[in-house]
């Protein structure tokens, strides 16, 4: 154990990942709490605040990608940023062992810790899919969901017309019909429809997008004539929706779907392009610090937000919410009694625990349980195409699409984050979508080294010239990443 860095010795509340929870709950306390004597610490693997329902609009190229992350050393003055993980909590003694960007591990102690750790991508056991997927959880996922796609455009567009190689290329499959997954297809193939008018050599015929939706349904947060009009509309854009179908094998971009739920071979066929979208599950960091869980690995906790132990007493100083914590949804409307892991309800539930925190610390207010109505769902297709259900009111195409900028926009935390986010919808308006592919990065360093003299040897069992896209050093730090 190295020594502990230079940390304030005040009373801590130590706020674990900096999602929604963690940024909403420094945000509203580091002040109150240092005006007391106090300080908030808050640790995260990112330096940043990831906006995840902006993910499929960076994706497609409508939002700049630094633009749809929140910087936690630029709106939190106050807050004792850690850029870090934290692998250990010991609750009776208050301490929590952190390690360092670098591997460095060290000990803080706290008064109150707040277990905000998240949600990861759910997948399954299907052979290949760790190799040829990607996710849309984080950033950087998506800037290279975008990459990818032109990139395989452009290359399709040189490859022989009715080619096995050029039909892999200009395919396009996204596993999973929830509100990412819709949103992330219907966004690219918007900016794939854009990209394909510039090049005289493709037509939109050519590119094939597939959505695979194991359930009979997609976007279940909407009614179900609403899912059925979503799904026409997509048809409608050459967008290939099957229902009932799972994917059971993607080994070498082989895609293997079968029909469910009797599992009998359905289609396959070849795709360099696969995004996997079908769920998260509670970050399994958690395991890790000793709190109880429940059986889908959540944080059990009460509507005060409080973590419950083993026979469902309050802990005291432990607290949780968001997608990392089974919370009880009092209105009766969430799935199983719990609050459905959304950012409607991690960000409200985090300025709930900040409240309570503060109330219960410093006798400002009470503690209250956390209760919300869902108002809603808003979507986005594309430019000026998206459906709605607003307090019970449903729309569909250009008003839906306004009524999903316009909460997005209101929703995205601070106000020069605000702006920075109009400021992009307002030049694509005025200038149209860039559909401009940022090539190798990945891979930043390989001109430097193709120009090297003598030329560096290739590390063992990868070369840059046989899969320039794929560098290990890069996939540990995506790892990182994702582990938020």
């Amino acid at each position: 154990m190295a020594p502990t860095p230079a940390l304030s010795d005040r009373p801590r509340v130590l706020v674990v990942g900096g999602g929604y929870v963690g940024l909403y709950v420094a945000l509203k306390l580091q002040k109150k709490v240092k005006a007391h004597g106090g300080v908030v610490t808050l640790v995260d693997p990112l330096p940043y605040m990831t906006y995840q329902p902006f993910l499929p609009e960076v994706a497609a190229g409508s939002i700049e990608s630094r633009h749809a992350v929140v910087s936690h050393r630029m709106h939190l003055k106050q807050t004792e940023v850690i850029t870090g993980s934290v692998t250990a909590i010991d609750h009776a003694s208050r301490t929590a062992t952190v390690e360092s960007a670098d591997g460095i591990s060290f000990q803080i102690p706290y008064r109150d810790v707040v277990i905000a750790t998240g949600a990861v991508t759910r997948t399954f056991p299907i052979p290949g899919l760790a190799e040829v997927g990607i996710g849309l959880k984080t950033i950087e996922e998506a800037l290279e969901l975008r990459n990818t796609v032109l990139e395989r455009i452009e290359a399709g567009s040189v490859l022989p017309p009715g080619s096995r190689e050029r039909a892999r290329a200009l395919t396009f499959v996204c596993v999973g019909g929830g509100f990412a997954g819709i949103e992330a297809m219907t966004e690219i193939e918007d900016m794939a429809r854009k990209a394909v008018e510039q090049n005289p050599r493709l037509k939109r015929s050519d590119l094939r997008f597939v959505l695979v939706e194991a359930m009979g349904r997609i976007m279940p947060e909407v009614t179900e004539t609403q899912a059925e009009w979503v799904v026409e509309h997509m048809r409608s854009r050459g967008i290939e929706v099957l229902l009932n179908t799972s994917l059971a094998s993607a080994v070498g971009g082989k895609l293997e779907l079968i029909n469910m739920p009797d599992k009998t071979p359905a289609q396959s066929f070849e795709a360099d392009t696969l995004l996997w979208t079908a769920g998260v599950q509670a970050n399994p960091v958690v395991r890790n610090y000793g709190f109880a869980l429940d059986e889908r690995g959540r944080v059990r906790a009460n509507a005060e937000l409080r973590i419950l132990d083993e026979d469902g007493n309050p802990v005291e100083g432990a607290w949780t919410a968001g997608d990392v914590a089974a919370v009880p949804d009092l209105t009766g409307g969430g799935v199983g009694g719990y609050c459905v892991p959304n950012a409607q309800h991690a960000v409200r539930q985090a300025k709930h625990l900040a409240k309570n925190i503060y109330a219960e610390r410093w006798g400002v207010g009470q503690v209250t349980e956390y209760k919300h109505k869902n108002l809603g769902a808003v979507a986005g297709f594309g430019i000026n195409k998206g459906v709605a259900k607003v307090m019970g009111i449903k729309l569909k195409g250009t008003l839906a699409w306004l009524a999903h900028r316009g909460y997005h926009g209101l929703a995205m935390p601070t106000v020069e984050r605000k702006i920075r986010v109009i400021a992009d919808w307002t030049l694509n308006a005025l200038l149209g979508r860039d559909t401009t592919e940022i090539s190798d990065i990945e891979t930043p360093y390989r001109a430097f080294r193709a120009a090297a003299t003598p030329a560096p040897a290739p590390a063992v069992g990868h070369s840059a010239d046989q899969n320039p896209a794929k560098d290990p050093a890069k996939d540990t730090e995506k790892a990182k990443s994702e582990s938020k």
